[in-house]
This record gives C-alpha cells, sequence and structure tokens, in this order.
C-alpha cells in the first residue's frame, strides 16, 4: 500500500527575452541535468569537422593510459590538415598527445591516438560510435578520429555533442585540459608552445573549455562551456558564421535566465502526516539540484510514495520522492529509513542510575 503526499514550490512567473542565433543548428544545455535551454534543428545530423575530437580525447582519458610513453610511427603520414607536426620516431606521453589534440586541433595527434589507444585506427572507431551508442547519442556516426570529411566525415547533432561534451565534462583529465590556455612540451626532438585556439578562454571570462572545428563541407563548428555561479552551461552550433558572438550570447541569456536550486538535500527529511514511519527517520542519500527559469510558470512539485514495510534494513528503500515540473517528472530519488534513538528511555535508565 502506498501513501502519496504532495508539496508544492512555486516559481514567480515573469517574462523570458527571446533570443536566436545564425547557426544551422544550435544549443543551449545544462551539463548537470541535460535540460535543454534554447535549441534550434537540434536533432538534424550535419557534419562535424573537429569537435570530433571531443570523442576522441573522451575515449583516451577513460583508456587509463595518459600518462603511457608513445612513440610516433608512420601512422601520422595519413594526416592532413591541422597539425602539432609530430615526427616519426618521436616520444611524448598520451597525455601530451592530448592537449595537442584539444588546444591545436592536431589531426597527426588524433590518428597517434587512435591507434595507441585502439590498437588500430579502425578499431578506435568502433570504439567511438559504441561510446556514442552507450552515452546516448542516438544520430551520430563516426568514420574518422579527427573530423576529416574529404573522404568520409563524421556526422553528429547540435543535441548529441552536447549530450557528450557533459559527459566528457565529468572526467577532471578532459576538464584540465580543454580549460588550458597553453601547454609547453620539451620531446627527444622539439621543444612545443601550443595555445589554444578557443578565443572564448580570453574573450568571455565564465568560459571553461570547449573545441573549435572547420572544414569546407562542415563550416565552422564550436562547443563551448561555461559556469557562472553554480549554473553549467554548453553550447554547441554547427555551421555558424558568427558562433563566438552567439555562444556569448547564448551564455549570457541562460545566466541571466535561470538559477541553480537546491531541491533536495542529502540526509533527513520529515514528510508531513506521515504516521506509519513515525518512529523512523527517512532520508534520502543525494543532493538534488537543477535549474530553473526566474520567471517559470510552471510548479515545482514533490511527490513522496512510500511502501508499508514490516521489517527496515539499513539499505532498503522505502519508497521515493519524485521530483516534477508542473506534470513531468524530471527526477526520482530513493527513500530510506532508520530507526529514531530511544531518548525517553535513555533518560529513564540515567535517572535511574
Amino acid at each position: 500500500m502506498k501513501k502519496i503526499l504532495l508539496i508544492l514550490l512555486l516559481i514567480i512567473p515573469m517574462q523570458i527575452k527571446a533570443i536566436d542565433t545564425s547557426a544551422t543548428s544550435a544549443i543551449l544545455m545544462d551539463t548537470d541535468n541535460n535540460r535543454i535551454l534554447y535549441s534550434k534543428n537540434i536533432h538534424k545530423p550535419r557534419l562535424i569537422a573537429s569537435i570530433t575530437k571531443i570523442m576522441t580525447a573522451t575515449l583516451a582519458v577513460e583508456s587509463g593510459k595518459l600518462d603511457d610513453v608513445v612513440t610516433v610511427d608512420d601512422t601520422i603520414k595519413k594526416a592532413y590538415g591541422s597539425g602539432i607536426y609530430i615526427k616519426e620516431g618521436e616520444k611524448l606521453t598520451l597525455k601530451d598527445l592530448l592537449y595537442g589534440l584539444m588546444l591545436r586541433s592536431g589531426n597527426d595527434a588524433a590518428l597517434m591516438i587512435a591507434k595507441y589507444v585502439g590498437g588500430s585506427v579502425e578499431n578506435f572507431v568502433d570504439m567511438m560510435n559504441n561510446k556514442a551508442t552507450e552515452i546516448g547519442m542516438k544520430h551520430t556516426e563516426f568514420n574518422n578520429p579527427s573530423g576529416l570529411d574529404e573522404e568520409k566525415g563524421n556526422y553528429s547533432t547540435a543535441y548529441d555533442m552536447a549530450i557528450l561534451t557533459s559527459y566528457a565534462m565529468r572526467l577532471k583529465e578532459y576538464k584540465n585540459i580543454v580549460k588550458t590556455k597553453k601547454y609547453t612540451l620539451k620531446t627527444n626532438k622539439n621543444s612545443y608552445v601550443w595555445y589554444n585556439k578557443h578565443k572564448l578562454l580570453k574573450r568571455y571570462k565564465y568560459t571553461t573549455g570547449g573545441k573549435t572545428g572547420f572544414t569546407k563541407k562542415a563550416k565552422r563548428t564550436l562547443v563551448t562551456t561555461a559556469s557562472k555561479n553554480g549554473v553549467n552551461l554548453v553550447v554547441v552550433t554547427l555551421n555558424d558564421g558568427n558562433d563566438f558572438q552567439d555562444h556569448m550570447n547564448l551564455f549570457e541569456y541562460g545566466f541571466n535566465n535561470f538559477q541553480n536550486y537546491s531541491i533536495l538535500k542529502k540526509g533527513n527529511i520529515n514528510i508531513y502526516h506521515e504516521k506509519y514511519y513515525q518512529n523512523y527517520q527517512l532520508y534520502v542519500k543525494n543532493n538534488y539540484n537543477y535549474i530553473l527559469s526566474k520567471e517559470e510558470n510552471s510548479s515545482i512539485v514533490l511527490k513522496y510514495e512510500l511502501v508499508k514495510h514490516s521489517k527496515i534494513s539499513k539499505n532498503k528503500s522505502i519508497g521515493k520522492v519524485i521530483v516534477k515540473i508542473g506534470d513531468k517528472e524530471i527526477h526520482t530519488e530513493k527513500i530510506y529509513a532508520k530507526r529514531k534513538k530511544n531518548t525517553k528511555g535513555f533518560l529513564r535508565r540515567l535517572l535511574n542510575g
């Protein structure tokens, strides 16, 4: 038997100013909960050029081999376009290659990373597509680790690339690399100073990373992440001739109109009129935050559903709290119970000696 209680938190309604971009496809999304704040043709597949390298970097970070020393081989002979100009026989770590990949968009670095992590470039491409499926990129097809498209390019959508970026930004090493403005390196064959091509790292103070891209077929593609006052956002634009400005405008729109609200706090919860578990303290194990429009017309609803259990164990859930915006369910958190301390009995024993 279930007991349901509702608590309503009202958000004051106001007006949101409309915004648009010059991109063929664009998205503004919260990276913590993947809430879409602005969209334009977000599920339309297009060539994505070098923002492909976000997936290449993600797989390299997850390989756990960042400190491995990689010896450059003739794989790089197939590279063209932008590069870091590494040479056969040169030794550098996989992490060094990642800095060259993400700061300078090195296509030679992409090939060496793919070869080292995947065993072969072809196998690595399979890994890219498997990862895309795993994290919910439903309209994405990778054919190479760099984004070059003179033969067969990589296709994705603004939404899929935002999902990928949100996933990647949960990886500490990835975050450290993409926010880096300058990287210096000395190898057995050369010395390098690499500056990040992403202009917003210098032009927009809230920027935390991203990746640039361009080919004649794909046109300008750009991914940027930014954070302010606990709001963490990603913007993806495909085929946008005014991309840097559009990204700043979208971020300002997001930061000016949305805030990070604490909906659930880890620890004890009290449910009004709940009697069955009156001898127990109910609690949740996780915090839950969600960004909400300052002027959102909807309301946050917390719906508690409890199941009557005769036996309570420490790690057994006794119900759940459902978080909703109006009629839309956005999160579910399990509820647990622990027996309350019998303070009256303790005091009686203390007084009786």
